[in-house]
């Protein structure tokens, strides 16, 4: 019995690296992805740092990329470090919607006052649009000065205040994310190079 359960453990390992080289290949070969001109043109020398899903009860709600400069993303200087998050939208939702849900997230971090909160909500239910599936948005953090949004490329407008940029790119890059597996994800190649 002993040398047919070095053989399944020796199996189940083959099997694992297998896969983990086949997962690195494959985000190998997405990470030359070229960046979209808007992301290109609000961060320099932008690359993408990681990319996954988030789902909800078993939907796919998005998938996300985070596309950083030279200087990658760097929790502990975010604030000085360009950056942008594309989600691609693989179902309809309002942009009511979105803005509630962001801002139910900021809470759940415990980012902001209750009326910071409110007045970001409000400025959020103004930019965002609905959406449908294959519908991109991207936030770009501006550093010291908020946030800027696009929707399938075209600028949607800012939000100029940098609590709320801190607050909103929390929601995916903070460690106390309800999404850490996606965070994770995204943060796999984000090391300034």
């Amino acid at each position: 019995m002993t040398g047919h359960h070095a053989r399944q453990r020796k199996a189940r390992y083959l099997l694992g690296t297998l896969l983990a080289a086949i997962a690195l290949h494959a985000g190998a070969l997405d990470a030359g992805a070229a960046a979209p001109p808007h992301v290109l043109r609000e961060v320099a020398q932008a690359r993408l740092a990681g990319q996954g899903s988030f789902r909800w009860l078993g939907l796919k709600i998005y998938d996300a990329r985070l596309w950083v400069g030279a200087e990658g993303y760097r929790a502990k200087a975010v604030a000085a470090t360009p950056y942008a998050l594309d989600l691609r939208y693989a179902r309809s939702l309002s942009g009511l919607k979105i803005a509630e849900a962001s801002q139910q997230q900021m809470h759940k971090l415990g980012l902001g006052t209750g009326a910071q909160r409110a007045s970001w909500h409000e400025r959020m239910e103004k930019i965002f649009p609905d959406v449908m599936e294959g519908t991109h948005l991207t936030g770009v953090h501006l550093p010291g000065q908020g946030a800027r949004f696009y929707h399938d490329g075209k600028l949607l407008g800012d939000i100029a205040d940098a609590q709320f940029a801190t607050a909103f790119f929390a929601i995916w890059l903070d460690p106390a994310t309800t999404a850490a597996t996606l965070r994770t994800a995204l943060l796999a190649d984000a090391a300034p190079r």
